[in-house]
């Protein structure tokens, strides 16, 4: 299958459209069109209805796995030039918004042992971390989120990256002030599954996580918030919007006693030279 055909595939299907795909693409419609019939003819199969342009069943079955696989030739493609690039004058970090306050001494470790060096820090969500240094557009990554105590989180399978555990923190409960468990030394997620709750996955547990972790569907999400700002976060929750669940180094709260969930963060990288190893390293040390 050729990765080319496939990423056209994915982009007229994304937009319902051939001659919106060819703009985007900078191709003649004839040209996506074309494109589209030689990957039918490869897999033998109609991936396309045209009026209207829509998947159909085999092509939406292609779907499920085109992201995956065209990520995994970019990770391959990252990796291969990571490791005969020479060390450069730029180094591009990634880091979700709970974990950025981390990079910031190891930054300065590498900034003194290479003083010319240029920083580039990219804060951005966990799935585009990886994907950031999967793809090669950030050298090196820090991620977090909620696990069991030792469990690795689940990143997805981006090989060929490496992940190396950072830190582990407790969680703790975020509630108003008046709430009337705010007072409590401990709770327990069983208790909370009828509470409403805040759905921030850049700087809380998801609740999907907390789902999985309780094993029911029962923890309802009142607001999404799919900002970074930590600050903002205590103030829905201090508006009385809902709970969340976040590092007892982020916030003031009741710690989770039940179940042992821990926010974990961890280094992603691919292959490790130069100033990137530097900082890798520092990460490590100074966690």
């Amino acid at each position: 299958m050729d990765p080319h055909l496939l990423r056209t595939f994915v982009v007229v299907a994304e937009r319902a459209s051939f001659s919106a795909a060819a703009r985007e693409l900078g191709y003649t419609q004839s040209a996506v069109s074309q494109q589209i019939a030689a990957l039918e003819d490869d897999l033998g199969v109609p991936l396309l209805h045209r009026r209207p342009v829509a998947p159909t069943e085999a092509g939406a079955r292609l779907l499920e796995h085109a992201a995956a696989l065209l990520l995994r030739l970019d990770a391959a493609r990252a990796d291969v030039r990571r490791a005969a690039r020479e060390p450069g004058g730029v180094l591009r970090v990634g880091a979700s918004a709970l974990s950025a306050y981390r990079v910031g001494v190891a930054l300065s470790v590498v900034r003194r042992a290479r003083p010319g060096l240029e920083l580039v820090l990219r804060v951005a969500g966990r799935d585009g971390v990886v994907a950031g240094v999967a793809g090669g557009d950030l050298d090196v990554g820090l991620v977090d989120g909620v696990a069991a105590p030792s469990d690795p989180l689940r990143l997805g399978d981006v090989a060929p990256l490496t992940t190396v555990a950072v830190a582990e923190q407790p969680c703790v409960v975020l509630l108003p002030a008046g709430h009337p468990l705010a007072r409590r030394s401990g709770l327990r997620l069983d208790d909370l599954v009828d509470a409403r709750w805040i759905d921030a996955p850049e700087v809380a547990a998801p609740l999907a996580d907390l789902r999985a972790a309780v094993g029911s569907d029962g923890l309802r999400g009142s607001v999404r918030y799919e900002g970074a700002d930590v600050r903002t976060l205590l103030a829905l929750v201090a508006a009385g919007h809902g709970l969340a669940i976040v590092p007892s180094g982020a916030a003031d709260g009741v710690p989770l006693a039940g179940p042992r969930l821990v926010f974990r963060t961890e280094l992603v990288h691919g292959h490790l030279a130069g100033a990137a190893a530097d900082l890798a390293g520092s990460v490590r040390i100074g966690a």
